[in-house]
């Protein structure tokens, strides 16, 4: 635990990640992004896109965060999208159930009615945690966040509390973009909201999130990937929900096999969760940190029909869920069609009938892989801590730093890290304090390179590059630097093949301050 407080500590104070709201005390279920934590999200977001849109081929909305009665309605959001929680007579503290009686008293409560679990809490004699008050009755509480829209009040809508509903109302605009191609996959990406009754587990757990969602429409009697067969040999993790009810562990298989077995319902479905796992080991996390849990009956969707959750295994909160696959059948469609009065059917032309389409839906929060990426990143190797992250993902690419605060030196270190930052590089220049304690400011926050101006810089136009997971030097012409890191960063070139070996004085040398 102590490891994970020094990470939250240094991405607080070096600027990933603030409390929102801080100067006024603070909104539990609020953060801010700082600098580099604005910079690590879209490069998260941005590989997240590169699997959906560029190689998968999804088409990509748009559509607003506030979201008309109506269509929640017809989703069976303003019935369905509840939780159970019970509040404290005494000071008003609130606590969803499910949460508080698996931490007070270990006691599994998914699926149970208001009545079963207020005798649980009554029979166990539990107390408010905050005052030691007793709790009132258990009650229903709707978790979206409601508001209107115009003067008056006169029209009821509410902040979308995901990003699929712009999808689905959109289906027959987006099939006729498609071609009427099937399976197709329409991906968004933007903010939803969950008006969390006690927020506790910091960005773990947000009431303002950045989803990214596929909706992967398909033909109900066809439910296969037209490139199942370059991920059918692709091992999985697996905890289905009969095992999790018979108190039976997990179990690995392979794509193809859980499809075989009947343990996934179908092609698409195993599909997407070899594409969720490669997500994540892009990000950094490794795979035995990753599995996959059925969702049981009782804390499936309500237009779900079978969910499994993708979760990641953190030091500070255990198993966390980043992501969920869900068949969501021909719900949604269906339920838009009767209230709306539309046809939203999908014309097989090879068959020459039209059908209902049938959903597969990977659903990402970014904010918890995002968490996830940075513990797994944060390394402590003796007295050095700092973020392991993978190169692509870096906030700052490259540090651009002068040996010695000499007016020659500085000038040169300028002018590189200027032509840096107009090649597209996230170039930052540092020249306060010793080169040593720069070294470690830039590896503490993840910086794969950093590219150092000396003496030596001046008489033959070469500078040093030090690679921060080896924290080796090589050596290599100005001329060259750009493409160098550039194929460094992608992960084309290996560190120890480019420029020559650096064998000038070790960073602890240089611990005077040139101020």
């Amino acid at each position: 635990m102590a490891e994970a407080e020094d990470l939250m500590d240094l991405l607080i104070r070096r600027g990933f990640l603030w409390p929102a709201f801080e100067i006024y005390g603070g909104v539990a279920g609020f953060y801010d992004y700082g600098p580099l934590g604005s910079i690590l999200k879209w490069k998260i977001i941005d590989q997240w896109r590169k699997i959906y849109v560029f190689e998968e081929g999804a088409i990509e909305i748009d559509s607003p965060t506030v979201t008309p009665e109506e269509v929640l309605r017809a989703s069976g959001h303003v019935e369905h999208f509840l939780d159970l929680m019970v509040e404290c007579k005494k000071c008003g503290s609130a606590f969803k159930v499910t949460d508080f009686l698996a931490e007070a008293a270990g006691v599994n409560v998914e699926g149970m009615s208001k009545e079963e679990i207020s005798r649980i809490i009554r029979e166990r004699n539990l107390k408010c945690p905050d005052c030691g008050g007793e709790f009132g009755e258990v009650s229903e509480f709707n978790t979206m966040f409601k508001t209107a829209i115009g003067p008056g009040s006169r029209r009821i809508a509410y902040l979308r509390p995901e990003t699929a509903q712009g999808i689905f109302i959109n289906f027959r605009r987006l099939f006729r973009i498609a071609r009427g191609r099937l399976p197709l996959p329409v991906v968004q990406i933007g903010r939803g909201y969950r008006n969390e009754i006690s927020p506790r587990q910091g960005v773990i757990r947000l009431r303002e999130f950045t989803m990214a969602e596929a909706e992967v429409f398909f033909d109900p009697k066809n439910p296969n990937h037209p490139r199942f067969g370059e991920v059918r040999d692709e091992k999985l993790r697996l905890w289905p929900a009969k095992n999790q009810m018979d108190g039976k562990g997990e179990i690995e298989v392979t794509a193809d096999e859980s499809v075989e077995k009947k343990i996934v319902c179908n092609e698409l479905m195993a599909y997407y969760l070899v594409l969720t796992k490669r997500f994540l080991k892009k990000l950094g996390i490794p795979e035995n940190a990753i599995r996959f849990r059925e969702q049981t009956p009782a804390q499936r969707a309500h237009y779900s029909s079978e969910t499994w959750d993708a979760e990641v295994f953190t030091r500070r909160f255990g198993w966390v869920e980043v992501a969920g696959i869900a068949y969501r059948t021909d719900y949604d469609l269906s339920r838009h069609m009767k209230y709306s009065g539309e046809n939203l059917t999908a014309f097989i032309e090879n068959r020459k009938e039209s059908v209902i389409c049938h959903v597969v839906e990977p659903s990402y929060g970014i904010d918890r892989p995002l968490y996830c990426a940075l513990e797994h990143a944060y390394v402590t190797d003796g007295e050095r801590k700092y973020l392991r992250l993978p190169k692509e993902l870096a906030p700052v690419e490259v540090a651009v730093f002068p040996l010695l605060k000499k007016d020659r030196l500085v000038e040169k270190a300028r002018e590189i890290w200027e032509n840096l930052r107009r090649s597209g590089f996230l170039a930052e220049y540092d020249d306060s304090g010793s080169i040593g304690r720069r070294y470690a400011r830039a590896d503490e926050i993840g910086t794969p390179y950093c590219v150092t101006v000396d003496h030596q810089t001046l008489e033959d136009l070469t500078v040093t590059i030090r690679d921060r997971d080896s924290t080796k030097q090589r050596r290599i012409k100005i001329s060259d630097l750009s493409q160098v890191l550039r194929g460094l960063i992608s992960g084309s070139l290996d560190f120890f093949s480019v420029g020559s070996e650096y064998k000038g004085r070790e960073e602890g040398e240089h611990e005077e301050n040139e101020n």
